[in-house]
C-alpha cells in the first residue's frame, strides 16, 4: 500500500515508540516474581532442560528465514516436528520472550502461521488482519520486534484465495462500497489494486494478492523505525506467498542474502 505509512504517522509512531517502549517492555516482557517464579521453576526443573532440545535461536535473517522454510517443508510433507511446544519450553519463555520473526498474515483461518512454518512458543510474533492490511496500531505492532527484541526477519504473507482480497477487487472493479468498516479494508487495497489494472492478468485477484504482499513490504522496509534497522542490516523484510492447495511458502521478494 503506497500510502499505508504516512509521515505524520511516522512521526507519531517514532516518537510514540521511543517513549513507550520501556513501558511496553516491562508489561510484555517482565521477570516474573514470587509464586509466579517459583511455579516456572518448578516445571523447568519438571522437565528436561529446554536448551538440550530446542534449536538456538537464529541469530541473523538468513536463519531465521531457513528455519521458517524449513518448518514450512515439513508442513507440506506431513512430517511434523511440532517444536518449542511442551512444559519447558513454556517455563523458559515465561520470563522473557524473543521472537525471531514476525509474520504479518491474513486472519484467514486456514493459514496459522505457527502451523504452516511448524514453529513453537516463543518463536514468532504473528499479525494478522483481513488481507494483511498494515494500519498505524498494525505497524506499532510490527515494529514491536525488531525495535524492542531484536526479532531480524518480518514477513509478509499473503496467501491463495484471499477472500478480503478477492471482495475488494470486486468492489473496487465495479465502483460499489463494501459495509461497515470492511470498506477500511478496501482502501487499504486500492494501490494493489491500481498497480494490477494497469495490465491485463488471467487471475486479477491472485496478481493483487501478490502485489498486494509487496507493496506492503517495500512500505515496512522505507517506515521510519524499521529502515535505519534494514540499512544496517540487522532486520530484513520478505514478501511471500501462501498456496492453500500446496501448502507451499514462496517467496515474492526480499529473500535474505546467503
Amino acid at each position: 500500500m503506497g500510502n499505508a505509512v504516512r509521515p505524520q504517522r511516522r512521526a507519531v509512531l517514532t516518537g510514540g515508540l521511543a517513549a513507550a517502549t520501556a513501558a511496553v517492555l516491562t508489561g510484555c516482557s517482565s521477570k516474573t516474581n514470587g509464586s509466579d517464579a517459583a511455579n516456572a521453576a518448578h516445571a523447568a526443573a519438571a522437565s528436561p532442560s529446554p536448551s538440550a532440545n530446542a534449536a538456538p535461536r537464529p541469530d541473523s535473517a538468513r536463519t531465521a528465514y531457513a528455519r521458517l522454510l524449513e518448518g514450512n517443508k515439513r508442513w507440506v510433507s506431513g512430517q511434523l516436528q511440532h517444536p518449542d511446544q511442551d512444559p519447558a519450553r513454556r517455563a523458559a519463555v515465561a520470563p522473557e520472550q524473543k521472537p525471531y520473526g514476525v509474520i504479518v498474515s491474513c486472519i484467514d483461518s486456514r493459514v496459522p502461521p505457527e502451523l504452516v512454518f511448524d514453529t513453537g512458543i516463543g518463536d514468532l510474533f504473528v499479525i494478522r488482519t483481513g488481507g494483511q492490511v498494515v494500519q498505524p496500531v498494525v505497524v506499532g505492532s510490527i515494529e514491536y520486534g525488531p525495535v524492542t527484541a531484536g526479532s531480524p526477519l518480518i514477513v509478509v504473507l499473503g496467501h491463495q484465495n484471499c477472500g478480503a482480497i478477492k471482495a475488494a477487487y470486486k468492489a473496487l472493479k465495479d465502483g460499489t462500497e463494501l459495509p461497515g468498516n470492511l470498506q477500511s479494508i478496501v482502501e487499504a487495497l486500492r494501490p494493489a489494486y491500481k498497480q494490477i489494472a494497469k495490465v491485463k492478468h488471467a487471475d486479477p485477484v491472485d496478481a493483487m494478492i501478490r502485489a498486494h504482499a509487496n507493496l506492503t513490504a517495500a512500505d515496512l522496509r522505507s517506515n521510519a523505525s524499521l529502515a535505519p534497522l534494514v540499512k544496517k542490516g540487522d532486520l530484513t523484510v520478505v514478501s511471500a506467498y501462501y498456496s492453500l492447495d500446496t501448502g507451499r511458502v514462496e517467496t515474492l521478494t526480499g529473500a535474505p542474502a546467503a
